[in-house]
Formats: C-alpha cells, sequence, structure tokens
C-alpha cells in the first residue's frame, strides 16, 4: 500500500483525504453512523481522534489502515450504551465486525480488538501497536483545551453546575467504580477532572502519547486552578 501524504490541520481537508486513502471505510461512510451520538463524543470527536491516531502512528509504526478505521469505528456504539447500558465500547467492536465483513478476518478482529480496548474505566487492556494507538489518541481528546470543553459539553447536557467542592478521597477511588449518577447535579466537571482527566496522562502507552500529553495536562491544571480562585473571588 501507497503511503499516504500526512494530516493536516482543517476538518475538510482531513475528510477528503481520508477517503482517497481508506481502504477500510470512508470519513462519509462512518459519519452516517454517528447521527445519534451526544455532542461530546459526535463525530468531531471522531475525526480528531483521527487526527491524532493517525499522527501517533506514523511516530510509532502502527498499521495505519488498521488504526484509520479503529479511529472511525470506535464510538458506533456510545448511543447504545445510553440507552442500555451496554459497554460502548464492546458494541462498537462488534459493530466493526459487522460493518467490515468482507474484508481480510486477520485485519477486521486487529481493528475490532482495538476498539474493544479504548475504555478508560473498563474493559480489556490494549494489548497491540494499534490498539494503544488508538487508546491514546481517544484519551487526548479527552484532556487538555479540547478536554475542558468536551467536560463542559457534559455539563451543559446533564444540567451540571460550572464548578464544586471536591470531597476528601473522592480522587483517589479505583476507575473501575466509576462516579456514581453522571445525571447527579453535584458532579461537576471539576469532580471530572479529578477522577478522571487528571489520570489520563498516566494510563497513556506510546512515547508519542505521552509526549503530547504532556502540554494538554498542564493545561487543564492551570484551567482549574485559575477557576478555583475566579470563583472563590480571589482573581
Amino acid at each position: 500500500m501507497a503511503a499516504a501524504a500526512p494530516v493536516r490541520l482543517g476538518f475538510r481537508a482531513l475528510r477528503l483525504w481520508a477517503e482517497e486513502v481508506s481502504a477500510v471505510i470512508t470519513v462519509e461512510e462512518a459519519r452516517a453512523l454517528y447521527a445519534e451520538n451526544d455532542p461530546a463524543h459526535g463525530f468531531d470527536h471522531v475525526l480528531r481522534v483521527l487526527a491524532l491516531a493517525e499522527r501517533i502512528a506514523r511516530a510509532e509504526g502502527a498499521d495505519l489502515e488498521i488504526v484509520r478505521a479503529a479511529a472511525l469505528l470506535h464510538d458506533v456504539g456510545r448511543e447504545e450504551e445510553v440507552r442500555t447500558g451496554r459497554c460502548h465500547a464492546q458494541v462498537s467492536a462488534a459493530r466493526a465486525r459487522e460493518i467490515l465483513r468482507g474484508h481480510p478476518p486477520e485485519r477486521v478482529e486487529a481493528v475490532a480488538e482495538a476498539i474493544a480496548a479504548h475504555r478508560f474505566r473498563e474493559g480489556t487492556p490494549p494489548r497491540t501497536l494499534e490498539a494503544q494507538v488508538l487508546y491514546d489518541a481517544d484519551k487526548l481528546d479527552a484532556i487538555g483545551a479540547v478536554g475542558v470543553a468536551r467536560a463542559y459539553a457534559c455539563a451543559g447536557m446533564y444540567g451540571h453546575r460550572l464548578w464544586g467542592e471536591v470531597p476528601p478521597g473522592y480522587a483517589d477511588r479505583p476507575p473501575e467504580e466509576g462516579q456514581g449518577d453522571r445525571e447527579d447535579v453535584s458532579h461537576t466537571p471539576v469532580h471530572e477532572f479529578a477522577f478522571k482527566l487528571a489520570r489520563l496522562r498516566e494510563t497513556l502507552f506510546t512515547p508519542t502519547g505521552r509526549r503530547i500529553a504532556e502540554g494538554r495536562h498542564q493545561f487543564m491544571v492551570a484551567f482549574f486552578q485559575r477557576l478555583e480562585q475566579e470563583v472563590r473571588g480571589e482573581v
């Protein structure tokens, strides 16, 4: 397979590029699968993950075709999780196997394995390089300026407050315990940062992903520190 040109910023250019190089599924084919997803996990999120995954895959030597297909399909089960409670990573992996039927089985399974392993709180740890690339790209989109914006998008969707006190020990709970009812109005983006977002930097697998995460993590720390100061009238 001929090498594809690197991704450049700009979603329109990214869409055109992906349609040209992907032999598995195009951006427009994938777009139709995300019509029911919430704003924080919609197709803009998928495009950002795709761009990050491409960047990391090139740097780490991963299989680009598998990484691209996994990035495009990794959240197709998100809406079903909202409706039924089933793990969206497992649902998405199963749907990817159906969508990609007809392609070489071992490559389809590589895509599905990467998707199944991309969740933070539970699931199978990513074992293949391609799975690790997808995991890192997905988690990088949850931190930094984009991560803060997504946290507040969810806060608006659930009617959460702008800021709230984080109780002692809250950030030390194991990820698999979760945060309780996400529709509880006492939950705020500050709680999301303390419980999940602040930890993500330490969970990444690839050297490239960890390097990207450092600046994004520091931005979040500074943002939430400043937010608390402003809420308290200190600055």
